[in-house]
């Protein structure tokens, strides 16, 4: 009896790096997703700057729109270099959480003595997957400003075209996400 209630605490214990193995994966395919829609930004965005090169001047608002274009491509630039360097911190993290698995199972067939080997990779591996949730915080930051210059040059080229009147008579709708101080 004693030998099973042995053998389910280590399956017990290997549970938990499946779990973050989990997570590590579930992290590995939305940074993914999010790279790929990166590089197709970049991709479309390119061709629209070859566009405008073919069409020269004549284009409305010809420096602007390249000057949008090319601060957009510079952060996305940056975008996809973090999005890479967190699918790597979270590919090692997955792969230190297999070591951390493996390990309890050593562990358990070799005695008590090395304990502290999974204690410590599993420790590591959630460091990892830690500094991999980060980055993808300052990614989601570099993703809302590229969001920002596109819709601030989307107003103003808008109201290029819209009537005088119009853009006089407009007043615009501002949202507060705090109270403001008094």
């Amino acid at each position: 009896m004693e030998a099973l209630s042995s053998a389910l605490a280590v399956l017990s214990a290997m549970i938990t790096p499946a779990v973050l193995i989990s997570a590590c994966g579930t992290m590995i395919l939305s940074t993914s997703v999010r790279l790929g829609r990166v590089v197709d930004r970049v991709r479309t965005l390119s061709d629209k700057l070859e566009e405008l090169a073919k069409a020269g001047k004549d284009v409305e608002l010809y420096d602007e729109r390249r000057g949008v274009i090319f601060e957009q491509l510079d952060k996305l630039t940056s975008r996809a270099r973090i999005l890479q360097r967190s699918m790597v911190v979270f590919y090692t993290a997955l792969g230190v959480f297999v070591a951390t698995s493996v390990a309890i199972g050593v562990v358990a067939i070799s005695g008590a003595r090395y304990y502290w080997i999974p204690v410590v990779t599993g420790l590591l591996g959630a460091s990892f997957l830690f500094y991999g949730s980060m980055l993808l915080i300052f990614e989601a930051r570099l993703a809302l400003s590229t969001i920002h210059i596109e819709m601030d040059f989307i107003w103003r080229f808008s109201k290029h075209f819209v009537p005088s009147e119009l853009v006089d008579s407009y007043k615009p709708h501002t949202v507060h996400f705090r109270k403001p101080i008094k």
